[in-house]
């Protein structure tokens, strides 16, 4: 198949760092063409991803994310520029709700936000004339039924992630400098513990300095450290060396890319149980969900216990970017199908 893939504007492909949704690109981009399709990507121009690229299209902003007009225009460009693909799948919101896009090319959009007041119009929009793939259950669950068309969970090339030991003595945070992603209750749960904190986390909007000098930044010491945002060598180093990944998250999160990335490393995760974080750990095996400040500064001390092969051996398993890339082949294949489409054949197979 010639397969189409539409990333948001704003962070290359691959992001540099933070930038969770242009790594499941990279990802799914490098999967498909290993498997033999024929890969076309519409990012922006600064983007490294080894696949066919959609010429024309910016350098994207980081400071403008969320930025309408941006998302607009991509939309556009990245849609003509898809002309003759057997299959579109957008991981913007505008794009999908585009209405010059080819004609009779079936459109997978991945719903990567909640299904909240907010985005759950626009993704139920969405759904009229694509289908929608939810990240986790407990995401699809939320949708109004029939939006969701499936349910394919992230994954990671594990087989680049170093396994750490866990010997760094330190328990570490890694995220956004946002409240939703419980950086408080992590350090909470960390002095109560009495097990050093290093934290790595994305600081760039006005609303993350803000809740960085009000909230963390008083919180800082020498038990607890604040180590900036890391590149993707030093992020697995940081979560290769901790006793666990401190997650506690404050919201219903549709999928935590950091839990699986930590498994990945060895390393056991502490969360709550919101979202898809029941999904994703098991409980007493490769981490511990609790809710109260004294649980979560148990379970940190517990986790220290817990067999960092089988954290591993899961990542491996439920959470890889070979699982990821046939799930999303499967899904691709049968749109395709029914859409009565004949997928294209490369130069070299015409008979």
């Amino acid at each position: 198949m010639r397969i189409g893939l539409v990333a948001p504007p704003w962070i290359p492909v691959p992001p540099p760092a933070y930038g969770g949704i242009e790594a499941i690109i990279d990802t799914l981009a490098r999967g498909l063409a290993a498997a033999g399709h024929e890969v076309l990507l519409a990012a922006s121009a600064d983007s490294t991803c080894p696949v066919g690229r959609v010429a024309g299209l910016p350098v994207g902003d980081a400071e403008s994310i969320g930025a309408c007009v941006d998302e607009l225009r991509h939309s556009i460009l990245a849609y003509s520029g898809l002309a003759g693909v057997d299959l579109i799948h957008d991981h913007t919101l505008a794009g999908a709700l585009y209405r010059h896009r080819p004609e009779n090319t079936p459109v997978v959009v991945t719903a990567h936000g909640p299904f909240d007041a907010k985005l759950g119009e626009v993704y139920r929009a969405i759904a009229r004339d694509a289908s929608l793939v939810a990240i986790s259950h407990h995401q699809a669950g939320t949708a109004p039924p029939p939006v969701v068309a499936r349910v394919i969970h992230h994954g990671i090339d594990t087989a680049t992630v170093p396994v750490g030991s866990g010997d760094g003595g330190y328990a570490c945070f890694l995220g956004r400098m946002h409240p939703s992603k419980g950086l408080f209750q992590a350090i909470e749960a960390a002095v109560l513990a009495q097990v050093p904190l290093r934290i790595a986390a994305k600081m760039r909007s006005r609303e993350e300095h803000e809740y960085f000098s009000a909230v963390i930044k008083p919180l800082l010491g020498p038990q607890v450290e604040y180590l900036g945002e890391l590149n993707t060598t030093d992020k697995y180093a940081l979560l290769g060396g901790a006793v666990a990944l401190l997650n506690p998250i404050q919201w219903p999160e549709p999928f935590g890319m950091v839990m699986i990335e930590a498994l990945a490393a060895g390393t056991p995760v502490v969360s709550t149980p919101r979202g898809s974080a029941p999904e994703i750990l098991r409980d007493g095996s490769t981490g511990y969900l609790r809710t109260s400040r004294q649980g979560l500064a148990g379970a940190l001390l517990a986790a220290t216990a817990l067999d960092r092969g089988e954290c591993r051996r899961t990542a491996e398993a439920l959470f890889s970017a070979d699982r990821m890339v046939a799930d999303h082949l499967s899904f691709y294949e049968e749109l395709v199908g029914a859409s009565g489409r004949v997928p294209s054949l490369k130069p070299q197979e015409t008979l």
